[in-house]
């Protein structure tokens, strides 16, 4: 067997055995016995499930750290072949799978060749998907029990041609915070609305005037953002007015600044409306991730080591920015680094959407993705 066949089995073994945020218990297991096979100093357990893997060689203090994610989603996989999830429920439908067996593969590469002079820190990290696992990791003293140069993140992306690179300098996603808004009223018969008070009414107007946020409050050059209404519940049937009405949203911001600015604004309408009607509110704003905010010179090493892999028309250094978000903007936070993302494919050969039951992350970006891993290390530790 191949060693890129050898990889394909790792990421098949992975999909077919996947697990949810902060319970990638077999996942992290697998990992650090890797590692360990391939002679890398390995620390389990970091910031709950995750994983640290060092390699040493020659004499530089120089270091990198490359980050892998490794969790997976609620959701029910509808594929049929043969690596299909054996977990009923869960599925990697956003390609962690493949990210860490990437990874894995260039741990091996860098342990047989020996080609750098320095250290390399692999980071397998758990719960992505919910925000918490590069803070936890965090926590635990990623970047205090050791010291790391810069930082390095990839994944995959459906609808960009297979292996193509793309990135870019400054904010590449956004942050990702929800709201939720609880109007209180006393409301009372249909038929007699002049009794009580309608939270429906303030709830409607409330949603109308959020839209006029990123319109009215934010630069239209420098702020770009979304704030997107999700849900909106009441207490009330067919004939009764509510007490209650429940709103919850979901905003993106690319700028520190922008997302203050949203999260004031938000409370300055809700209570405003809330105060011409005479009712009461209650207020939660909670910030997921941070916007993933590249630094100039390590997107420059990046940007070089893709195009050594695959030539530079494959490689887009200042792409347009995304409105997903990612936790990597934590650790981007704390060091220097870069975060890029690979094609997954086009149409059928890997175009399905990040978080679909149909998706899966395509084999033949493996190599791509660990000959840009080792490059990068070459580039930097040399």
């Amino acid at each position: 067997m191949t060693f890129a066949n050898k990889v394909i089995e790792w990421r098949h073994h992975i999909h077919k055995h996947p697990e949810l945020s902060t319970k990638e218990f077999k996942t992290a297991e697998f990992v650090a016995d890797k590692l360990e096979e391939f002679g890398l100093e390995v620390h389990r357990g970091i910031g709950g499930t995750g994983v640290v893997g060092i390699l040493n060689n020659g004499t530089s203090e120089r270091s990198i750290g490359l980050r892998a994610d490794m969790d997976a989603l609620q959701i029910h996989e509808q594929n049929s072949f043969s690596h299909v999830s054996k977990n009923d429920g869960v599925m990697h439908a956003c390609g962690h799978d493949g990210h860490t067996a990437m990874l894995l593969g260039a741990a091996h590469m860098l342990a047989e060749s020996k080609s750098f002079d320095g250290t390399i820190y692999f980071i397998f990290q758990p719960d992505e998907e919910r925000g918490t696992g590069a803070k936890a990791m965090i926590a635990d003293g990623l970047f205090t029990r050791w010291n790391m140069d810069a930082v390095y993140g990839m994944h995959n992306i459906p609808g960009v041609a297979k292996g193509k690179f793309v990135t870019r300098p400054d904010a590449l996603m956004a942050s990702e915070s929800s709201f939720k808004i609880v109007i209180k009223a006393t409301g009372g018969h249909a038929a007699l609305p002049h009794m009580g008070t309608d939270p429906i009414v303030v709830g409607a107007q409330v949603v109308t005037a959020l839209q006029t946020i990123v319109s009215r409050n934010l630069s239209a050059i420098d702020e770009t953002a979304v704030i997107s209404v999700t849900n909106f519940e009441t207490n009330g049937t067919v004939n009764v007015i509510p007490s209650i009405v429940t709103i919850t949203g979901d905003t993106r911001s690319f700028t520190d600044s922008a997302l203050h600015k949203i999260e004031k604004a938000i409370e300055r309408i809700v209570a405003g409306q809330c105060m011409s009607a005479g009712v009461d509110y209650e207020y939660y704003f909670d910030n997921s991730y941070l916007s993933t905010i590249n630094t100039p010179e390590q997107t420059i090493h990046a940007v070089k080591a893709a195009e050594t892999v695959v030539g530079a028309e494959n490689v887009n250094g200042n792409c347009e920015r995304y409105t997903i978000s990612e936790d990597f903007s934590f650790m981007l936070r704390e060091v220097d680094g870069c975060y890029i993302l690979i094609g997954n494919g086009e149409g059928e050969c890997g175009g399905t959407a990040l978080h679909n039951p149909l998706y899966d992350f395509n084999d033949d970006i493996l190599s791509i993705g660990m000959d840009y891993w080792v490059t990068l290390v070459n580039d930097q530790l040399n």
